[in-house]
């Protein structure tokens, strides 16, 4: 009887030693190593990829798009949208991405595809009216946009509803508004997005691309330059 309760006595604490043991290795300084390691060789990645504007605030991750909208003129009243602040680049649609300006943190909805059919009435409405509100917002008194001119990526949201990039060609399409809207050059704004629009990854994977978020972000600087 006391050899079956030495034993036992003896489990227990060879079982808590190792529980205690394992707690400190994989709980405490593997956690602290791959930490230490992340922060001195990805300090930016492993900080969340944030952007930071010219006075150094934080105004969001180069990882998640942001929408860029005019405050509503009514904040109590749930049925009114707020409308797209075209001084701004705009992103790709999407339902999944909140109401925010570029100094303001956004706050996520939801994540995720429509997972309707192309042939979807409802979809294909969606389109449709983004495609002619794109035309509409875009257009000015010296550059007309053509229906063709519209690319894809303008008028659909991304598989996740998240995505930061837009197209070289939809980035270039809001050139001109942007100009307008800002009181600059539109060559200015061309070589803001030509600076700013990243290859394909080594080269052939992807397809190029443009953070809006980094593009606003330099736009905002050149405003106040």
């Amino acid at each position: 009887m006391n050899n079956s309760v030495g034993n036992t006595a003896r489990l227990l604490w060879a079982g808590l030693r190792a529980l205690l043991v394992l707690t400190v290795v994989c709980g405490v300084l593997y956690p602290l190593a791959v930490t230490g390691i992340a922060q001195v060789a990805f300090s930016d990645k492993a900080n969340g990829s944030e952007i930071k504007d010219a006075s150094g605030q934080v105004v969001g991750s180069s990882l998640i798009g942001q929408r860029y909208d005019l405050p509503k003129q009514n904040p109590d009243d749930a049925t009114e949208a707020a409308k797209p602040d075209l001084k701004w680049f705009q992103p790709r649609p999407s339902n999944g991405l909140g109401s925010n300006s570029i100094n303001t943190q956004y706050s996520l909805l939801l994540s995720g595809a429509t997972n309707k059919a192309a042939d979807n009435p409802d979809l294909v409405k969606l389109v449709t009216d983004a495609k002619a509100a794109v035309i509409a917002d875009n257009s000015t008194a010296t550059y007309k946009v053509k229906p063709h001119d519209v690319p894809a990526d303008a008028v659909t949201s991304s598989g996740s509803g998240l995505d930061p990039n837009i197209s070289p060609a939809y980035a270039e399409l809001q050139i001109h508004r942007i100009a307008e809207q800002n009181n600059l050059d539109v060559n200015q704004v061309e070589k803001l997005v030509t600076d700013h629009t990243t290859g394909r990854t080594l080269g052939f994977m992807g397809e190029p691309r443009v953070n809006v978020l980094e593009l606003n972000t330099a736009l905002k600087a050149l405003t106040k330059s």
